[in-house]
């Protein structure tokens, strides 16, 4: 990836960092562990996020 990036593209990377969280401990214990992954998140060594 260049130094230098275009501010849309940094836009979209600080949305998708702040996304990658994991689920809240209150959701999974509220819940009763059924919801235990994250739809929205993703490795970066694994998957690529769209350009």
């Amino acid at each position: 990836m260049a130094r230098t990036k275009r501010p849309a593209k940094k836009l979209r990377l600080a949305k998708a960092l702040k996304q990658n969280r994991r689920v809240p401990i209150w959701v999974i214990v509220k819940t009763s562990r059924r919801v235990r992954t994250h739809p929205k998140r993703h490795s970066w060594k694994i998957s690529r996020l769209k350009k």
